[in-house]
């Protein structure tokens, strides 16, 4: 059963009201729009002659009724508009309903409407919309909460709760039109990348999301089943093996923007769901792969912001090349003053239980070394940084370092503490590659549920010949948090992963009998309440438990008196 609070059930009358005078709240005709704010606010003063046929829409954000004539806010998609409402210009005739009553009493805060008019300026300098004719386009019968902003644009009372933000991301876009911002921008870095990428010729293509092997990362996948197929599936964790697949079938530069799925842990820069772009060109590799990515940030960061070096946190970052470039052993040399160059896994778990890692029998080489960079060395990459040459042990697809045994030929890019690109020069050895994947299978026999699987088709790709190639992944959720300043991943996407939602519960008879006594008179002694209810012992204590329990009040009790709290 659902429950309605007072407000919620004054506007399901108005919708009624609405349509007992014949006005639809709902209604199925298109609504002719030829001007947003925006363009309003840039272009009136200017431009005057064009804005005498105005007709606009949005919600209904504020108003101040004034008997016959009124003002209100109305917000489309680019901003608020101010607007006057005249009696006698929206009510021809002898019937002022649609002003007495519906404008008045009707509508509320929420409701969209279709306004029409023209442009004037008030005595104050407000530019604003002289309505002439006005319809109801629909009707709110939730009540958005009031964010109230001073003389100086300062927020108080603002819908500001990380939970409810996020998990009703709709009225915070509609209620904090900063958060908008963000995401336009998200949109506008991936739209600036993409435009940089086609410009050198290269093809976007799609590649599957449902996939028989998992592999293309170290990750744990999410997997399902394919009823028809009778077939264990999973979600991908990387697109990378595809793509490979394309630069063998004869593509010399191929990318894709997409979904991928880890079913790991969360926290601010971890959701489940994320987005990656990766990218593969042919005849190329990671030196010239580095060079490649200073010049498509830089052009990305003076695309949004006019400039190349912006504010993160407390730190001015610069985004024009070249980056500093510092191998992997050498970051831990100089950060934790450890060379662990030469040590085989023994030496790398004393290391680990020196400073204070905590490791499993599962870890390899490879995570040992990753996991003492990830404790000592990445809070310091506050520039952007190319950490490059990684031992072979945390790379199972990378190509061997042309010149020091035992490295591969990758880089990852670091800003402002986080990683937030992967690039190798991919391995197109085949043999290599399944030695490799070999070895991952004994790490997954050791519990390592990270580590890749076989990709028999992917070997047999490699088998027909790919050429030298380049490949880069870089994540848009992290790219945007630095382009937005923001510290959570959470804030830059649409509709982050969340616990599930605690519904209400409605009380029981007998809690509802408890609950009516407690609001009428409390704190109250218990023995006198039990006695008021009239409930036997058992009904009693059944309907105190489940008070307790329910999120509709907080029952406390203090000695032998009982107080409620609604929350």
């Amino acid at each position: 059963m659902q429950l309605l609070s007072e407000q919620e059930l004054e506007r399901r009358k108005d919708r009624e009201e609405l349509m007992k005078l014949g006005i639809n709240p709902y209604p199925a005709e298109a609504f002719p729009i030829n001007v947003t704010s925006e363009d309003i606010h840039r272009n009136y003063e200017n431009r005057k002659n064009d804005y005498k046929g105005v007709s606009i829409a949005g919600r209904l954000m504020s108003r101040r009724i004034m008997g016959s004539a009124s003002f209100g806010e109305i917000q489309d998609a680019t901003g608020r508009l101010q607007f006057y409402v005249r009696r006698d210009d929206i009510c021809e005739g002898e019937d002022k309903t649609l002003y007495n009553t519906v404008f008045k009493k009707l509508l509320g805060i929420g409701d969209f409407l279709g306004l029409k008019g023209y442009i004037f300026t008030t005595q104050t300098g407000e530019i604003s919309l002289h309505v002439t004719e006005l319809t109801v386009l629909s009707k709110a019968v939730k009540p958005l909460p009031i964010v109230k902003r001073d003389e100086d644009g300062n927020v108080h009372d603002g819908f500001t709760d990380p939970e409810l933000r996020y998990r009703q991301r709709y009225v915070d876009l509609t209620v904090n039109p900063e958060v908008k911002k963000v995401f336009i921008t998200r949109s506008r870095i991936i739209t600036q990348m993409r435009r940089y990428f086609d410009d050198h010729g290269w093809l976007e293509v799609e590649t599957p999301i449902l996939q028989a092997v998992h592999g293309g990362a170290a990750a744990r996948p999410f997997n399902t089943h394919h009823n028809t197929l009778d077939m264990p599936l999973y979600l991908r964790i990387a697109n990378e093996l595809y793509l490979k697949r394309l630069i063998v079938g004869g593509f010399d530069g191929v990318y894709e923007f997409g979904k991928m799925f880890r079913n790991e842990g969360m926290d601010r820069t971890h959701n489940p769901e994320f987005t990656s772009m990766e990218i593969y060109v042919a005849y190329k590799d990671y030196i010239w792969m580095m060079k490649m990515v200073e010049e498509m940030i830089e052009q990305v960061t003076q695309s949004i912001h006019g400039k190349t070096n912006i504010t993160v946190g407390n730190h001015e970052i610069e985004f024009a090349g070249p980056y500093r470039r510092l191998t992997m052993y050498d970051s831990i040399k100089e950060y934790a003053g450890i060379d662990v160059s030469k040590m085989d896994e023994a030496g790398l778990r004393t290391v680990c239980a020196e400073i204070g890692i905590a490791v499993d029998d599962s870890m390899g080489k490879g995570k040992l070394v990753d996991e003492i960079f990830g404790e000592k060395v990445e809070a310091n990459l506050i520039q952007p940084t190319f950490i490059t040459d990684y031992p072979i042990e945390m790379t199972p697809l990378a190509k061997k370092h042309r010149t020091e045994p035992g490295l591969v030929e990758r880089f990852e890019l670091f800003v402002n503490g986080k990683e937030i690109g992967n690039a190798y020069t991919e391995l197109n050895d085949p043999i290599d590659q399944r030695e490799r994947f070999e070895d991952q299978l004994k790490l997954a026999e050791r519990g390592d549920d990270e580590a890749m699987a076989m990709d028999e088709d992917f070997l047999r790709a490699l088998e027909y010949g790919m050429p030298p190639t380049s490949g880069l992944g870089i994540g848009i959720d992290r790219l945007t948090m630095l382009m937005t300043n923001n510290t959570t991943i959470q804030e830059v996407l649409f509709f982050p992963q969340m616990r599930p939602e605690k519904k209400q519960v409605e009380m029981t008879e007998e809690e509802k009998l408890v609950m009516d006594l407690l609001k009428k008179e409390h704190p109250i002694d218990l023995s006198k309440l039990k006695e008021q209810t009239g409930l036997s012992n058992k009904k009693w204590d059944v309907a105190m438990k489940g008070l307790t329990k329910k999120e509709l009040a907080k029952v406390q009790k203090d000695g032998d008196l009982l107080t409620v709290h609604p929350l």
